[in-house]
């Protein structure tokens, strides 16, 4: 969602501000803003659109000041416009803000009876204006923030400037993540460690609830309960190269070229060399565990649909996987001996914490995979799992999609040696094949020239169909989000075996059929399928290895050729085809790859 940043420097802010929200632009891109303090005055910029904008509107009106907050927005309430864009401002204070309050209705009739006057349609600028309230009561700045922080439902990320005051920052969390960054003489606020990444490499970030006041000598953070608290500061290194695209068009074909080297680290830490056994960072016994409850959203979730095949074909272990934004409104039962499994690129997902949080003192033990070891949702976990896959910018997620493959896959394994399900000779192949991974992968995407000649021929289509079996059908639906995603045409995915009750209706010569079937144990059913859609003149892009390739025939509209792989493995080789269709075929339409219209990276509200 929303990104936020706050300076108090040494230096001029705007421009340290413009370049820290650029890191965060992954965040929102609706509209973004500066407010600087500069001899007591504070003054903003806004402007509509990409964060180019902004930085064009500074040249021609700067703004001087060595201490400021910064946002660039993924709209919740209004339309993307000047006059919603953040900072917003009510007299003496402006605030940046990411989460939704959910009680703003009710506090904006309230400030209205006081004769307070709204001038957007945001739920933001009730902050702003109940602040400037206090402080027209006479409350001190830092106080009149609190109380109105008292007043506030819903979940936020919040940093607070005021008229006059150009050694103070108030900031403050609940729901959405807020960090404290802490350089010589300086002091930084973030919404993440990305954005604060060149400023300095020791963060500290607020848990649930607190609240900080920010000066150059240091932060001040009380606690929900309103004790001053004690946070630790961690020494982060994010190397800056991470967030750059070096050398590459977009950071989607960075990053899905980057899926080799990452997922070799995620292997390296969980098969160590020369070891054909698991290894976790702490104990987990599945022996004693009945029962896997896997929640996740968007891609995450597939990644557990995936992960359901592996637990329960090789550990034999019964799994439910939910949707988070669902999970916890069913109200599941969770019986005993269960372990629930909650999987987040960010750390961050609003509804993926909230079923966490749900399954707290219910499940016998929580486990995340997670990308951000510092995140809510590691943090709040029994043992969290880091995938390694370093900072993530594309919207769309890539290699976060297949660590997180790569990670599940070893916690199946896991699962399966100590349920007695997985002989050593047995895990010692697995291992094998699992080390010879980036090989394979890079293999793949030495296929990237002729996926992009078939996405020229789907950047024609309205609609596209994706089907697969077994371990390919969570692939299918994939491939279908991320089509969807970046290049805007209407994709559908389907288990190949349901193609015939409905979906085959809308088969056509016009529609491109997109078959994920490498030769394993279920492709005599997929080819079966397959020539359901021939026969009604579909055109059927096949992905599959050679030995599939020949087997079909040349009737096939167009085929993508992968090496072989081991049948279990098959999900994170034939993920990267899926991404470069879907990367190369929003390139041929124009669309914007890394910034689709209307996502954000990352989900912080419900």
């Amino acid at each position: 969602m929303c990104g936020i940043v706050g300076v108090l420097g040494n230096h001029e802010a705007a421009p340290i501000l413009v370049e820290a929200l650029k890191r965060l632009e992954y965040r929102g891109y609706d509209s973004a803003g500066i407010a600087t303090v500069n001899n007591g005055a504070l003054r903003r910029r806004r402007a509509v659109g990409k964060l180019v904008n902004l930085s064009d509107l500074l040249v021609h009106e700067p703004l001087a000041g060595k201490s400021g907050i910064g946002h660039t927005r993924w709209a919740t309430h209004g339309a993307p416009s000047v006059s919603n864009a953040h900072p917003h401002r009510a007299g003496a204070v402006a605030v940046v803000h990411n989460g939704i309050i959910e009680n703003y209705k009710e506090l904006r009739a309230e400030l209205l009876n006081c004769g307070m006057e709204f001038r957007t349609e945001t739920d933001t600028e009730t902050v702003a204006l109940m602040t400037e309230r206090y402080l027209q009561e006479g409350l001190p700045p830092a106080d009149a923030a609190f109380k109105t922080l008292d007043q506030l439902e819903g979940a936020f990320a919040l940093a607070f400037l005021f008229d006059g005051e150009e050694d103070l920052i108030v900031a403050a969390r609940k729901g959405s993540p807020l960090a404290i960054g802490h350089g010589n003489g300086e002091m930084f606020v973030g919404s993440d460690a990305i954005a604060l990444a060149p400023l300095t490499d020791r963060i500290t970030y607020l848990e649930e609830g607190d609240r900080a006041v920010v000066t150059r000598a240091g932060a001040e953070i009380r606690g929900a309960n309103g004790e001053l608290v004690n946070r630790e500061t961690k020494t982060i290194q994010i190397d800056a190269t991470q967030v750059d695209k070096g050398g590459h068009k977009h950071f989607m074909a960075k990053e899905i070229a980057e899926q080799p080297h990452v997922i070799a680290e995620a292997i390296r830490h969980y098969l160590p060399v020369e070891e054909d056994e698991v290894r976790l960072p702490g104990e987990v016994d599945f022996s004693q565990v009945e029962r896997l409850t896997m929640v996740a959203c968007g891609t995450a979730y597939y990644a557990c649909v995936t992960a359901k095949y592996w637990f329960e074909q090789i550990a034999k272990l019964p799994v439910e996987v939910d949707i988070a934004s669902e999970f916890r409104y069913r109200e599941p039962p969770i019986p005993s001996k269960t372990l629930a499994l909650f999987v987040s690129q960010s750390g961050e997902t609003a509804d993926t914490l909230a079923a966490l949080r749900y399954c707290q003192e219910k499940a016998d033990k929580i486990l995340s995979v997670v990308n951000v070891p510092e995140s809510s949702i590691a943090r709040e976990s029994d043992l969290a799992l880091p995938i390694f896959a370093g900072p993530e910018i594309g919207v769309a997620s890539t290699k976060a999609f297949t660590c997180q493959l790569t990670v599940l896959l070893a916690l199946a394994l896991k699962a399966a040696c100590d349920r007695g399900h997985l002989s050593a000779e047995e895990m010692a192949g697995y291992a094998t094949a699992i080390r010879g991974l980036p090989n394979v992968l890079s293999s793949a995407l030495e296929q990237n020239e002729a996926i992009r000649q078939a996405a020229l021929k789907v950047s024609e289509a309205r609609d596209v169909l994706f089907l697969g079996r077994g371990l390919m059908f969570p692939l299918a639906l994939e491939g279908a989000l991320k089509l969807k995603e970046i290049s805007y045409i209407h994709a559908e995915a389907y288990a190949s075996g349901e193609l015939k009750h409905g979906p085959i209706a809308l088969i056509d010569k016009n529609m491109p059929v997109v078959v994920l079937t490498p030769k394993d144990t279920l492709f005599d059913k997929s080819v079966s399928n397959m020539q359901e859609v021939l026969a009604r003149k579909g055109k059927v892009l096949m992905i599959s290895d050679q030995d599939g390739i020949d087997e079909a025939g040349d009737d096939v509209w167009c085929a993508i050729r992968m090496p072989r792989i081991k049948e279990a493995l098959s999900p994170i080789l034939y993920a990267i085809p899926a991404q470069l269709l879907a990367y190369h075929t929003a390139v041929a339409k124009g669309t914007d790859v890394d910034q689709p219209r209307n996502l954000a990276k990352s989900v912080t509200v419900e």
